[in-house]
């Protein structure tokens, strides 16, 4: 029996198997769908499909610079103990390579790319690595940085992963750009800046915060007693202090330097600049902690051994 490219795809929607083996599946059972299925299972590759629906909270946020490209991504996993397993920290590694190598333009363009030293796309090595591993994995997302010079960290082996992305002129000592880079991205993972300096901050954004701080000190002033025509002019005063640590708290450049707090990044960077001759401009930084934002399944222990038992 003949079958057409329409029945891979629907196979791979049914099963959620790479679509090489879907082919091979087909061709196996000469087409039929439901055997095919059958192949699939038995050979243990749908199996794969039944995890996909597991929560991926864990897992590393790693970034690294290949052949001058700086890459940061996050692959998750359901627990911490396969997030250091050997096969799974080389296939976080590799698809950081083929982010490098081959520019994706999102997720679902990376999982298509050849996975780097074989002929399977990263979809289907994903695929290959839940069934070896028995946990779901998912690339979640990265980010790529193809100019200027680029100085990678990882924290606490994965737990984040920070790129700084650096142009520079004029500087023949890139070994010292690089240590001023490294200082950076460790201040980035420490103090979680939102925002490269204050004009990145959104006016939309600004304005929210005004008005929550303002707010705020209208209320305080209310407590202390402060007669109504005073409150908002010392309210207002109030806010532009505030909104100073706004920035000093959310805003890279302008947060007090970690290594010495009595000047910011900014100025850090000028002074650095300037002993070496040159000049110095952080563009861009990324900043990834696995799992942040993702809702980590809690497990009723009681619930599962009475569920295994029934």
């Amino acid at each position: 029996m003949a079958f057409t490219a329409n029945d891979v795809k629907n196979l791979r929607e049914a099963t959620g198997v790479g679509m090489m083996d879907c082919k091979k599946a087909l061709t196996e059972t000469d087409g039929d769908m439901d055997k095919a299925i059958v192949y699939l299972r038995e050979k243990g590759l749908a199996a794969a499909q039944k995890k996909a629906g597991r929560v991926t909270a864990e897992g590393v946020a790693y970034a690294a610079v290949f052949d001058g490209v700086g890459v940061v991504v996050e692959v998750n996993s359901e627990t911490d103990f396969v997030a250091k397993n050997d096969m799974f920290t080389d296939f976080v590694k590799n698809v950081a390579n083929a982010v490098a190598k081959e520019a994706p333009t999102d997720v679902d363009a990376l999982m298509t790319l050849e996975y780097p030293g074989s002929d399977k796309t990263i979809a289907e090595q994903q695929q290959d690595m839940i069934l070896v591993i028995g946990e779901n994995i998912t690339v979640r997302r990265f980010i790529r940085y193809s100019d200027g010079l680029s100085v990678p960290y990882v924290h606490a082996g994965g737990k984040i992963g920070v790129i700084v992305n650096m142009l520079t002129d004029g500087i023949s000592d890139i070994d010292a750009v690089i240590e001023l880079g490294k200082d950076i991205a460790m201040q980035v993972a420490a103090l979680k800046p939102l925002y490269l300096d204050s004009s990145a901050v959104s006016a939309g954004e600004l304005e929210a915060e005004k008005e929550i701080q303002l707010a705020k000190a209208l209320e305080e002033n209310k407590a202390k007693n402060i007669p109504e025509e005073k409150s908002r002019q010392i309210a207002e005063n109030i806010v532009k202090g505030r909104i100073s640590k706004y920035y000093e708290e959310f805003c890279l450049l302008n947060q007090p330097f970690v290594k010495e707090n009595k000047t910011t990044v900014e100025k850090h960077i000028q002074e650095v600049a300037v002993s070496l001759g040159g000049q110095i401009k952080v563009n861009a930084f990324t900043r990834f902690e696995k799992g942040e934002g993702i809702e980590k399944r809690q497990d009723d222990f009681a619930a599962e051994v009475a569920s295994l038992v029934k």
